[in-house]
Formats: C-alpha cells, structure tokens, sequence
C-alpha cells in the first residue's frame, strides 16, 4: 500500500503511520533499527528503496528516504507511506525535500526515528567529505558509503581514508567478503606455508582491488603490488606467492573464478559480483566498528602500484571439432605405435643370423 503525502509536515506523516498501523495492522512490530538513504531525486532513489525492501527481510527496519529535490523551488516537503507488499518487512517513508528544506533534512529526519533503536546512515550514490561530521551521519550509529558509485570511485576511497571515523563503512569493502573467504580457505589448505609476496589485478577505477589490496598488506605484512587490468570487470586476478607455487584466483568474466594452487586440482568458483541488497544486508548485521575494514583502508598507500598487465584468459572448454581432430590424431599414433616397433625387431632378427652364419 502506497500513501501519498503532498505538501506535509513531519506530523502529519508521524500520525499517518500511527493510523496506518492501528487501522491496517503492520507487518512486523519489532522493528531493529532505522535505516536513513540519503540520496537526491532521481531514477537512482527507487533502486535503493528496493535494495533496502529486500534487505529488511532479514533485518526488519524503518526506511527514512531523503530526496533531496531542487534547492531553487519553494520550501515543500512531499511525503509518501508504503507498508506491507510495496515496503517488505518494514515501513518506508520517503521524504522529498524542495527549496531550503533540502538543506535541513535532519530536522525533518529527527521525528520520525524509532526510539531507543540504532540509526543507520546510508549514502548510496554521493556522499559528504565527511560522513561523521554531516547532519545525518551525526545521527547514525553506522554509516555506509559506495566509493563504486561516486564520479572518481578511487579519489572517493582515498577521502574515505582521511575522513575516517569508528562507524564508516563502504560497500566497496563487502564486495570482498567472497574473495577473502576463497583465498583463506585456499591457504588452509597444504601445503602450510608463508606467503611471501601478493599482487591484485583489476580494473583502473576498481576501489574493491585496492581494498583487497590494502588487506593483504595489512594481514600478511608482505610486498604487495596492485596493476591495473586491460580487460575484464572489477578484481580479475589475484596471486599470493609461495615457496611451492603460487595460489593464482583468475576472473576474467566477473562471474566465474579458476583457482590454482600446487598439489591441488584446478577449481572452478561461483564469484559473480554481489548485488547492492546481499551487500547492504551484510552491513546491517553488525553495528559496531569494522576494524578489518579499518586496517585494510589504512594500509592501501603501502600498496605498490606496477605497470598495466595483460591478464589471461579462462581455459577454453574443448569444442566438438577439437575433441574429432584429438581422436584422429590418438588413432593415428595408435596406427604409427606397431610400425614403429617392428623396425628394431627386425633388425635384431638380421644381427642374430649373421651371428649364426659366422
């Protein structure tokens, strides 16, 4: 159910919820914390309504969306409700601020918080230099950026670093949550050595490489280098450097991963990139400070940077052609195999009669 609001005030849309869930019942009562996006007015908005729709199935919320609309129109405030299929398991208000209430939006946040639950802060496209110094990021206990999203994602990343405060977070960062569970699980394995070196192949603009990258530094304490990708999406290829060999993860599809490592069958990993939901409702699993991420942020200028490199492709699976000339090809080494071998035998046979005549 969607309820639309034109020309309101903060009160007005406080005691339309309140109506709203006298009347009609609500999905889930319980509700965990309050989730503020913070975006303009724009296609973008009704993604990220979605994204939090799904999300609050597994962290059931309130949805505050401030639209920040044109700061040259009249002061207005236009507001609409959606609860039960059009809100998933929360209620979403969405805010549409015009004129100077587009620069006041935490007074008009402030009302409709729930009490005495955690604030989380979400800035899907751009964010302020500073997200713990801005209105809304005062307010939150969390507050979650996308440096992907931004115009310059790793001028973004690198002010993320500076601005730092317990509670950031970016989604650049869980976007890696797969990657690190692969290659841990693969150094778990055989043999148990110490990795001496790491490089991180991927895109120019990818902030995820240089998280992935930053880790490695941070955790492993080893040279680690990071070149740019000339083909490919995102992370393409990642190489921990061993004694034995090296554990190599290849992605050149931003689907598929082939991992190699010495004693080990070639494995074949599901590494599709994550959606913005699964990314969100990992956020929102914990509310206190990420100390992993913190570490890996920190330790990105430690990172090397090496020349452009040419990644390699994924091994081809075998056509019906191929796999025609390969049968040919045995059949006639099978056919060569006997002719081959005869020829000493009767040489042999030669040497013994002239050895029988003398």
């Amino acid at each position: 159910m969607i309820i639309d609001l034109p020309s309101t005030t903060t009160a007005q849309v406080n005691s339309k919820l309140v109506e709203v869930r006298e009347t009609g019942g609500a999905v889930a009562l319980g509700r965990v914390l309050t989730l503020v996006i913070v975006t303009d007015d724009s296609a973008k908005t009704e993604e990220a309504i979605q994204a939090a729709n799904e999300a609050s199935r597994e962290h059931p919320c309130r949805v505050i969306v401030l639209a920040r609309g044109a700061r040259k129109a009249a002061a207005r405030l236009d507001a609409q409700i959606r609860v039960g299929g059009d809100a998933g398991a929360s209620d979403v208000v969405v805010l549409r601020l015009y004129g100077p209430l587009a620069d006041q939006a935490a007074s008009c946040v402030v009302p409709l918080l729930l009490p005495d639950a955690p604030v989380v802060a979400w800035w899907p496209s751009e964010a302020p230099d500073v997200p713990a110094e801005d209105a809304i990021g005062q307010l939150a206990t969390r507050r979650i950026t996308d440096s992907a999203a931004e115009k310059n994602p790793i001028k973004a990343l690198e002010q993320r670093r500076k601005s730092y405060v317990d509670g950031d977070s970016d989604l650049a960062w869980t976007r890696l949550t797969n990657w690190r569970a692969q290659l841990a699980a693969a150094l778990d394995l055989p043999p148990y050595e110490k990795v001496t070196g790491a490089s991180v192949i991927g895109e120019a603009d990818s902030p995820s490489s240089e998280l992935l990258a930053g880790w490695f530094a941070s955790r492993l304490n080893v040279p680690v280098s990071r070149a740019k990708a000339t083909t490919g999406e995102g992370i393409v290829q990642v190489t921990l450097q061993r004694r034995s060999g090296a554990v190599d993860l290849l992605r050149p599809d931003a689907k598929t991963g082939t991992l190699t490592q010495p004693g080990q069958p070639d494995r074949r990993i599901a590494l599709q990139r994550r959606s913005v939901r699964d990314c969100l409702a990992e956020e929102l699993r914990r509310l206190d400070p990420d100390e992993i991420y913190k570490d890996a942020l920190m330790a990105v200028p430690k990172v090397s940077k090496a020349r452009n490199a040419v990644t390699p492709t994924a091994p081809s699976k075998p056509t019906a052609a191929s796999k025609a000339a390969a049968k040919a090809s045995a059949k006639a080494e099978k056919a060569e195999a006997p002719a081959a071998e005869a020829k000493p035998k009767r040489a042999a046979s030669k040497k013994a009669s002239a050895k029988a005549d003398s």
